[in-house]
């Protein structure tokens, strides 16, 4: 989908998943959870739309860029987080476009973290591959981690488009991650089902062997 058809949805609120605030079992989990990341840290947050994940994790103390292909949802996003924020700013690009990263200092290796939540479901499902080599491969320095609120729901039509939750954690494993946690979400929104949360480090070693 083009961006300035994301442009249109968030001019009529039509992106049909804005909570207001952060997703409830992100925050819970960053907040208050032993096996959270900690800060400092150099965090992307892709397909950050209004923002409200990547001003919590600037309000944890993290170094954030927000990163989204729709000047709309950039727009939005600033006027409700501030856009000079010392530990936070956005970033209007496409995740795919290597050089317009690069562009703006997100370079190999130059990341210790990956929020995701709400990208990889508005994506075609065909770029997934992409996103996990672009995460994983590229941007991610060794040990780094992703921590992901996955839509695992089994609607065939999208956006927001499904997810199966064993596929997922094989597409990861075989990207390159290993697996820290990986379980169905706790506090969801009500009008979000089937939401898994995970929790995933870039292996700073020899990538496992992969199946031919």
């Amino acid at each position: 989908m083009a961006a300035s058809n994301w442009d249109q949805r968030y001019r009529e609120g039509s992106d049909r998943w804005e909570l207001g605030k952060p997703a409830p079992p992100l925050e819970a989990f960053l907040r208050t959870d032993s096996r959270a990341p900690q800060p400092p840290g150099r965090v992307l947050v892709p397909g950050c739309g209004r923002g409200h994940e990547a001003a919590l994790l600037a309000d944890l103390g993290y170094e954030v860029i927000g990163l989204d292909f729709s000047g709309e949802a950039i727009q939005r996003a600033q006027a409700l987080h501030g856009s000079d924020r010392a530990q936070l700013r956005w970033l209007q690009a496409d995740l795919f476009d290597g050089g317009a990263l690069a562009a703006a200092g997100i370079t190999t290796g130059s990341l210790q973290g990956v929020l995701e939540h709400t990208c990889f479901c508005a994506i075609d499902p065909a770029q997934r591959g992409a996103y996990l080599d672009t995460t994983a491969r590229r941007l991610l320095a060794p040990g780094g981690w992703l921590l992901g609120l996955f839509w695992c729901h089994r609607r065939p039509d999208g956006p927001p488009w499904g997810s199966d939750s064993a596929l997922l954690a094989q597409q990861l494993a075989a990207a390159g991650f290993r697996q820290q946690l990986w379980e169905p979400a706790q506090g969801s929104a009500p009008e979000r089902d089937n939401e898994w949360l995970g929790l995933w480090r870039k292996f700073s070693g020899p990538e496992p062997s992969r199946t031919r």
